[in-house]
């Protein structure tokens, strides 16, 4: 598996309130995109980013990040092969990309994620 790019996800209960916090104060302040239950704000200098989000759209649980993979497909059937905990299954999302959630040993949840080509 192919990681480009891991962004934390952190679970807020005002998307609001947060872009204040992560647009104005720590100058994120291109938000990348915004679904109406996570959003993106990322530094127009710097590209670093972080993702806020109330509750996830379609998993049972919110993610402590996200890892944007080149083959999902692939990631996925290495976690099971690896016999890594899935606790979102591989979904075409209709916001665009296909992901699944797996669980750390250390009980963290990451969703692995790619965009729809």
């Amino acid at each position: 598996m192919k990681v480009n790019r891991v962004i934390p996800d952190i679970a807020v209960d005002d998307l609001d309130a947060a872009r204040e916090f992560y647009s104005g104060f720590l100058g994120l302040s291109c938000e990348e995109f915004d679904l109406g239950w996570v959003a993106r704000f990322t530094s127009p200098d710097t590209g670093a980013s972080v993702q806020v989000l109330t509750d996830d759209a379609t998993g049972y649980t919110n993610p402590v990040a996200s890892v944007l993979v080149d083959d999902v497909d692939a990631a996925f059937a290495e976690a099971q092969e690896q016999g890594i905990e899935i606790v979102h299954p591989l979904t075409r999302e209709e916001w665009g990309v296909r992901r699944f959630f797996v669980r750390a040993p250390d009980g963290n949840v990451f969703n692995i994620v790619a965009h729809a080509e």
